[in-house]
Formats: structure tokens, C-alpha cells, sequence
């Protein structure tokens, strides 16, 4: 199981309703790295590239306690949405840093790795994980080398196998990319054949948008490059 069953917490939800109500004091400035410079916040240009969202929707257990037990990384200001330029450094980035992540994190089921089915997000701190926690990492990690924050989206869908299966998303200006613990190849999203069901919104990390749309046919291989600037 990629992702165990999504559970209800009234007392983590108000947790978290507290912090997305926060606004720390960090302007949008300061809270993007001066090491990332070219960020767009323009719409792709073909909407077929990007995953339509709707509207709010109910915000995975795992993130939740996530929250509740690291409130730093869940404590940060609304920004405006905005995408990452796809330059031909910035895939490099990406490709590395889903690879590394990959690579570093031996796999292990959430009942096996915490003895739970009760979903359980973090950062690979034992060097073990499963979905989640790969794509938590990978988030931190872009993060870290100075990708914006809005662009850099927790994604929860159905996999090929119709089981639940948890991706990061990368807004760009050429559409929707995907960085999978199953894959080692960056893939659009429409090149998944995944069932998109939400995700993290743009602007605020603890609110999370429908998507609800199939990500197109699986293709194992995808010349991402092409759409390189």
C-alpha cells in the first residue's frame, strides 16, 4: 500500500486551521531563496499541460499530524501561486534531487516502517519510507536549493494499480511535472496515467484543492527536455 487510507481528526484539524490562519512575519521576498531568481507566475500557456483543480477539500491525516508534530514547516505565510522557469539547470536540479532522493531511501510500508496503518508523514529520518516520505524530502530538498515554496505541491492520487500513491508536483511554465519514488524519470503529469485526486494549493500548503482528473496514459519514458527554455 503506497498510501494507507485518509482519516479524520477534529483536534489536528483545528491545529491546523490555526496555522493556516498564521501569517508569520516574512515578507514574499524573503521567503524565496536569491539563489532562484527566474520564478513565473504566468498560466501555461496550453491548459492540457497543467491538472485543472476545484475547490478546497479535506486535508490528509498524515499532513495534519505532520503539522502537529513539526508546526515550523506548517506555520508560513499565504504567498501568490507561482511556477518554476523550465530551464535546462532547473530540470537538471530536478532530475537530481528526485534520483538522490530515490536512491538514499530504502523502502518500507507505512505498517512495517511504524507499525500503524495510521497514514504517517515525515522526512526520511531513519533513512527509511514510503511514498510520503520521498516526496516530503524531495520537497524539502528543492526547498533547500531555492525553489519556491508554491511551486513544490503534495500530491495524493490513485496509481496504476488503483492504490493510493503520493507524488510531488512541480508547477513550471511549461505544465505540471511529477517527481515519483516509482519512477526516476521526470513525467508530466498526463504522461502518468495516474488518477489525480488532490493536491496542496499554491498559495497556502495547509489547504488542499480537488483535482479529481486522470493524468493522461502511462508512458515510462518522456523527453522532458523538449520543453526546456
Amino acid at each position: 500500500m503506497r498510501h494507507s487510507s485518509v482519516l479524520t481528526s477534529s483536534i489536528l484539524l483545528g491545529f491546523v486551521s490555526l496555522i493556516g490562519a498564521t501569517s508569520l512575519q516574512v515578507s514574499p521576498a524573503a521567503a524565496q531563496s536569491t539563489l532562484f531568481k527566474r520564478i513565473s507566475t504566468r498560466p501555461s500557456t496550453d491548459g492540457s499541460l497543467s491538472a485543472a483543480v476545484g475547490g478546497s477539500t479535506s486535508v490528509p491525516y498524515g499532513w495534519l499530524d505532520f503539522c502537529h508534530r513539526r508546526p515550523k514547516e506548517c506555520k508560513v505565510p499565504a504567498l501568490p501561486a507561482a511556477s518554476v522557469k523550465l530551464t535546462a539547470q532547473n530540470l537538471r536540479t530536478l532530475k537530481r534531487i528526485n534520483q538522490k532522493a530515490n536512491r538514499s531511501i530504502k523502502p518500507v510500508s507505512n505498517f512495517d516502517h511504524w507499525g500503524t496503518m495510521t497514514d504517517h508523514w515525515d522526512y526520511p529520518v531513519d533513512g527509511k519510507g514510503d511514498c510520503k516520505i520521498y516526496a516530503l524530502y524531495k520537497r524539502k530538498l528543492l526547498q533547500e536549493a531555492g525553489f519556491p515554496r508554491q511551486a513544490l505541491l503534495m500530491t495524493v492520487v490513485h496509481d496504476l494499480d488503483n492504490e493510493g500513491h503520493t507524488i510531488l508536483t512541480v508547477k513550471t511554465d511549461k505544465g505540471d511535472l511529477v517527481l515519483d519514488n516509482l519512477v526516476d524519470e521526470i513525467r508530466p503529469w498526463n504522461a502518468t496515467g495516474y488518477y489525480f485526486l488532490k493536491r496542496q494549493s499554491q498559495q497556502n500548503p495547509n489547504v488542499w484543492v480537488s483535482i479529481n482528473q486522470r493524468g493522461g496514459t502511462p508512458k515510462a519514458i518522456t523527453n522532458v527536455a523538449k520543453l526546456v527554455n
